[in-house]
């Protein structure tokens, strides 16, 4: 039998009603290439004006490129950056970076797909113990039924994980969707209601038909070029292909909250559809800003804002356990997804390990030092074939080492 006991904790920052965070969404062109110590005056341009609490970042292809842009770029805006684990997947990949005082990074999963990984990282707000879950896309480029067909798997990719989650989690999708359209099959399954869960994704911004008509050019983030240089796309501002979706949960009130009308493109005044971001006179940046988007990246930065509610009264009550304990997984049998869950008595080192039926690790993720209470870990498994596969869950803390053994019933 399970025994817990209720520890009140006493905080010591200011009693405040709220955390309003800002979550950005950035494709970065090819970072870092051979020109990012150019364009590294730039995104410091840009993220000196926004200072995002949370940054995800598309087309990044090394874990160079993730060092130079944390300690080139953010920590030149703020010491508290930080940088979560780097996955080498095939073609260029995504990365996060967060303000370390407000944010503890916890994983990084990848979800395979035809094209490039989607990875799905999450991070924990440090007051009020919400973990946030946050999907980072780069879908398959360019017109035609068969990039639409391709985009629209990699959505079931992504929703064959959501699909599996219980109600009531917070997570969002975002990045460089390449979407053209509110038919199109990958946008329609991305919004989809499925009987029996919460999968689906919820875009805040109601838009008909093509997304690039003019009037929607306030939502617009690509190409904020008309000439070619570096390797980016030209046009000028004509499509919505960066976007950020969240789930029913953010949606609804309590925990985590979406602030309403927060959706921005940034840099986009609405006033050069079809021209270049930083033709004069740029209404909603000024010129200076307008010319860092132009020369950063052939897309501009989306963000949203988030509010991270606090008790009120200063006082939390966690529940602890009096041991180390594991859930079992959710759920199970399963594919392509499945959540592990432990609540942890008290602060330590948590690893896990997944083992195939002849003993070998065949994936891991080190957890570091942990705060006590409730935590998880999805374990994405596409890649493996069907089969049994066990995960050990194993905690380091002051008084000892402990850990638990799960089977798992992968089913394809």
């Amino acid at each position: 039998m399970k025994r817990f006991f209720t520890l009140i904790v006493f905080l010591t920052l200011p009693i405040v009603a709220q955390d309003t965070i800002l979550l950005m969404s950035y494709n970065l062109l090819n970072y870092p290439g051979t020109t990012a110590a150019v364009r590294n005056n730039y995104y410091k341009t840009i993220m000196n004006a926004v200072k995002p609490d949370v940054l995800l970042v598309q087309e990044i292809t090394s874990q160079i490129g993730v060092d130079g842009f944390l300690f080139n770029v953010m920590k030149t805006v703020s010491p508290n950056y930080n940088k979560g684990a780097f996955l080498d997947g095939p073609d260029s990949d995504n990365a996060i970076f967060y303000d370390s005082t407000k944010f503890d990074y916890l994983s990084n999963t990848p979800i395979a797909t035809a094209l490039r990984d989607i990875n799905l990282f999450q991070i924990r707000h440090r007051v009020t113990l919400d973990t946030l879950y946050i999907f980072s896309v780069h879908l398959k480029a360019s017109t035609g039924s068969d990039n639409e067909i391709a985009r629209g798997r990699e959505v079931d990719s992504l929703r064959k994980v959501t699909n599996s989650w219980p109600a009531g989690r917070n997570f969002v999708v975002l990045g460089d969707f390449n979407i053209y359209g509110a038919t199109e099959v990958a946008y329609q399954k991305l919004r989809a209601n499925v009987a029996g869960t919460e999968g689906h994704f919820i875009d805040p911004i109601i838009m008909s038909g093509s997304f690039g008509q003019s009037q929607y050019a306030i939502h617009h983030t690509q190409s904020p070029r008309t000439r070619s240089f570096g390797g980016g796309a030209t046009g000028g501002m004509d499509d919505r292909f960066d976007m950020i979706l969240f789930s029913q949960a953010v949606s609804d009130t309590g925990g985590i909250e979406y602030v309403r009308n927060s959706n921005v493109a940034y840099g986009n005044d609405g006033q050069h559809y079809n021209d270049s971001i930083n033709r004069p006179s740029n209404t909603a940046v000024g010129q200076v800003i307008a010319d860092a988007l132009h020369y950063a990246s052939d897309h501009i930065p989306v963000y949203q804002k988030y509010i991270f509610k606090q008790t009120p009264t200063g006082i939390k009550e966690i529940e602890l356990p009096t041991s180390f304990v594991v859930e079992n997984a959710y759920p199970n049998p399963f594919n392509p997804a499945t959540t592990i869950a432990w609540n942890l008595p008290s602060t330590g080192v948590l690893n896990l390990y997944i083992y195939n039926t002849l003993g070998q690790i065949v994936s891991s993720e080190m957890m570091g030092v942990t705060p006590a209470g409730k935590g998880s870990y999805i374990w994405e498994a596409s890649r493996f074939s069907s089969g049994v596969y066990f995960a050990r869950v194993e905690f380091i803390s002051e008084n000892g080492s402990f850990s638990q053994v799960l089977k798992l019933n992968l089913m394809k």
